[in-house]
This record gives C-alpha cells, structure tokens and sequence, in this order.
C-alpha cells in the first residue's frame, strides 16, 4: 500500500461510484462489470489503487468494484 491514500470523501449518491463490496462477500458473477478503472464520485482510480472514505480503507479490484479493506485512522 502507498504512502499516501487519497482522502476522497464522503459518495454522493447523484454522482457515479462503482459499487462497493465487503472484503470476504461475494462478488456477483450476475453483475455485468469489466470495466478497467473504479470510479468514485465521478474520479477514475486504476486497478490496486487505495482510496480512504472517511475512515474507511477501499481497494479498487478487478472488474472495476471497491473492496473494504478496514478502516484507516488519521494520524
């Protein structure tokens, strides 16, 4: 993991985010998902890049979903 994880804030329902799993839930083959890049408010973040919510850790996986990866505390 880098460094530095960009804080992106808080999703906004208006704008477009990818959709978001646990890290053990079962990703839906039924979804239709094979995009190459996350998005999160509307933002592209390649594949393995981390992103903070709030407090809470995101990875962007394959098939352009996030998955929660625990919580990051501000140091």
């Amino acid at each position: 993991m880098p460094d530095h994880v960009p804080q992106v804030g808080a999703q906004d329902p208006e704008l477009n985010t990818s959709p978001i799993f646990d890290e053990y839930e079962d990703i839906s083959l039924d979804l239709e998902l094979e995009v190459g890049v996350c998005y999160f408010n509307n933002v592209a973040f390649r594949i393995d890049q981390y992103v903070l919510s709030g407090s809470e850790l995101l990875r962007c996986e394959e098939r352009g979903v996030w998955v929660r990866k625990g919580e990051m505390r501000s140091k």
